[in-house]
Parts: C-alpha cells; structure tokens; sequence
C-alpha cells in the first residue's frame, strides 16, 4: 500500500538522508566497526548538512520544526542502510526534548548551538549495573552542597559513552523519595571526578560506543540541574513516548529491508536444480512476513501521525515498541535462516541486520516493561 502520512518535503529530505549515508557514512563504516566508535567528523557533517538539533529552534542552530515525521525517516534511513553506529536518533530524539523542554535561557545559549552543529555529542546516563528498568533501584546520589552538587556512583550501558561532551545523568538528590526523589543533571567533558570505563564490547551494533561512566565526587555547578529538583522522574516519563517510537519506527524499517533483500535472495538462489522460491515452505515464510509487516506498518503509521500531532499516549507507544521489535526480531532469525549458511556469513546484510538488531526489544524499555505498562493500563 502507498504510504500517504509524508509530504513532498519529507520526501526531499529523505534524499538528503540517503545522500549524507552515502557520502559520509557508508564509505567508512566498516572502520568504524573496527574501531568500536563513530568518528567526529560523520557528527560534524551531520551537522552541516542539518539532520542535527531538527526540533530545536533557529535561533540555536536548529531547524526550528518538531514535526516527528522528519525523525522517522531518518530512522528509517538509517536502518535500510545498517548504520546504527551513528546514534543521531539517541541524539535528537531521546535527548533532544530534554534540553528543548527543560534547559533554561541560559543552558539553552550554552548547550544548543554545539548539539546542533555536532560540536557536542550527547547521551543520558539511566541504567545502573544493578537497576536496569527500575529507576526506584538508581544508587547514583547528589548531595546538595550549597553552591554545587556532589555527585557520585556509576553507570553502565551507555550510549555514546565514550564520544559524549554533555551527558545528562540521572542521579538521587532525595534518598527516601524513592523515584520520586530523582532529578536529571547535567556532567560536561572534563569535568573533576567523571570517568570513563571500558567500551562495552558487544555482540551487535560494533560501531556505536557504549560505555561504563563513573562519578567520584564529581561537582556539579548548581547551574547544570536540568528541570526541577526531585522532578527527573516525571521528566523522564514525559519523554519515554518519543523515544520508544523511535525505537518502533526503526523496527518495522527494519523488518521490511530484510523481507526485501531476502525476497530479492531466494528468487537467485538455487537448490535441487531451481530457484528456493520455487519451493511451497518458502513461499508460505515471505507470505506470513509479508502480511506481519504490512499490518504492522498500518498500525506504525497511525502512530507516527498520532505523535506528529501530538496525540500519541504511552500505552500506545508501548504497544508499537513491543509489536514492532518484537516483529524485528522474528524477521530477522527467519530471513537469516533462509539465507542458508550465508547468512551466517557477516558480510551478508542480514547477518549484521540480526545481531545488530537485537537490541531493540532491550533498550528504550523492554518488551516485559512495554507489557506491564500496557496491561497496567486497560486492568488498573
């Protein structure tokens, strides 16, 4: 079915997107994997070409348009093109809102320009090595020491951990508050006591760095607290819709690539002197991913519309996150199967798209959280 929810500047922006992988990312993402991290130079070209800082205004360096669409083909895009190394999406879409909803004037002077340029890169410090999901379990405290914060603990699972200048860090300032004793503060580069683990090695996604963090006695300027003291909670809160439609777009870009390339697969490969499409069990597996993606991508669709327009709930949100990465990751384990020992070759797509994909029913929320906000919902 033609996709009716984009306008003919999505559209033009969607080339830009495809030009930028082409030239700035594609040609040197193999490195980047060996590495273990993106190069600064692929943010600051990010940054030139404008697909940093879109929702935040002119008057900083952005776009001045928060219309969602414009983060979904840029999760799209990236996705067909297996670049989850470079966390722009993490980025504009995670932490964006933050600084866009919560940063005063003056943060807003200091911070925004660089986030859209690429100058800065930024990440969010959540999880903890014993609180995943749980931001009740959060052991990282800030101690109020009149002029600044004390800030101490650690952090693990953190994406852009290592190439990150700003990292917002979610730390307890009320310690019997429980999660309502949470705020959000803001640690920059360089600062006395922030220290950076190892880059966590991982089974996917080998471009994208991801760190350990650690806070000895770290002093925070009273300046850098972002949002209301003992306010992180409902910040956090606010912002987790976007983030795990982010993640959902992504999934269902996903799913639909890898039934391409493998339609694309078994119409050249041979078995038994014919083409494997040939064979009923085969087509019967393209025919139920097919039906799976295109019910899903109505069901996506609707959400992204609703969320452009500013009507998309959590409940629904979390309904796209699990049925989409879930949708991802069932694709994924049957596409490489029908690739045969190819695709568990890593110079195949299909073998990178499945591990680098894993993930995604993981972070943002897992699918366990996504059914328990959802059950909590229609049962409370």
């Amino acid at each position: 079915m033609k996709r009716r929810i984009f306008t003919a500047e999505h559209d033009a922006f969607r080339e830009t997107v495809r030009t930028f992988l082409t030239k700035e990312v594609l040609p040197h993402y193999e490195q980047w994997e060996k590495d273990g991290i993106v190069s600064r130079d692929a943010w600051l070209a990010a940054g030139r070409q404008g697909l940093l800082g879109i929702a935040v205004p002119e008057e900083y360096g952005g776009g001045g348009n928060d219309d969602f669409r414009y983060a979904a083909v840029l999760a799209e895009e990236f996705t067909r093109a297996g670049a989850a190394g470079l966390a722009i999406g993490l980025h504009n879409d995670v932490i964006g809102p933050y600084l866009n909803s919560l940063a005063t004037d003056e943060q807003k002077r200091r911070w925004l320009p660089g986030f859209c340029s690429g100058e800065i890169v930024t990440a969010i410090a959540m999880t903890e090595p014993g609180a995943g999901s749980d931001l009740q379990g959060v052991r990282t405290t800030a101690v109020d020491r009149g002029d600044h914060w004390l800030l101490n603990g650690s952090k693990t699972f953190i994406s852009n951990g290592i190439l990150a200048d700003l990292v917002i860090v979610v730390a307890k300032t009320t310690p019997e508050g429980g999660a309502h004793g949470l705020s959000l503060l803001v640690v920059e580069r360089g600062t006395a006591g922030f220290e950076r683990g190892r880059n966590l090695d991982k089974i996917g996604q080998k471009a994208q760095d991801t760190a350990e963090l650690f806070f000895h006695d770290v002093k925070v300027p009273k300046e850098n607290l972002l949002g209301e003291e003992n306010g992180g909670f409902v910040h956090l809160m606010r912002n987790l819709a976007q983030e795990r439609m982010t993640i959902a777009v992504a999934g269902i870009a996903a799913a639909e690539h890898l039934l391409e390339i493998t339609t694309a697969y078994v119409k050249e490969r041979e078995a038994f002197g014919r083409p494997i499409s040939r064979l009923q069990h085969i087509r019967f597996e393209i025919a139920e991913m097919a039906t799976e993606c295109a019910v899903t991508r109505a069901f996506l669709d609707r959400c992204i519309t609703e969320h452009a327009s500013g009507g998309l709930d959590a409940v629904h949100a979390s309904m796209a996150k699990w049925w989409a990465t879930e949708l991802q990751k069932r694709v994924a384990d049957r596409c490489l199967q029908l690739h045969g020992g190819y695709g568990y070759m890593a110079e195949y797509p299909v073998a990178r798209a499945f591990t680098d994909g894993r993930i995604q029913t993981i972070y943002g929320g897992t699918t366990e959280i996504m059914k328990e906000i959802i059950g909590r919902s229609l049962l409370s």
